[in-house]
């Protein structure tokens, strides 16, 4: 893959790190009473993703900076 192909997956999966943040709080505070414990389990379980975006951007990023062998 080219770098700025590679440069531009980082920025989507960073982005998408801060994404499933905010999501997870936005679950997590819409959770209703007669499942309160669904809301919070599924809130907890996007959340989860975060540091696998964070993981990829990085590994995209380290990728896009090493010098092309020809």
């Amino acid at each position: 893959m080219s770098p700025s192909l590679l440069r531009v997956l980082s920025t989507i999966c960073f982005v998408m790190g801060f994404v499933s943040i905010l999501a997870s709080i936005a679950i997590w505070a819409m959770s209703k009473d007669p499942d309160l414990a669904h809301g919070e389990r599924f809130g907890i379980f996007v959340g989860l993703w975060a540091p696998t975006f964070f993981i990829l951007s990085d590994r995209f990023d380290r990728y896009a900076a090493r010098p092309v062998l020809s």
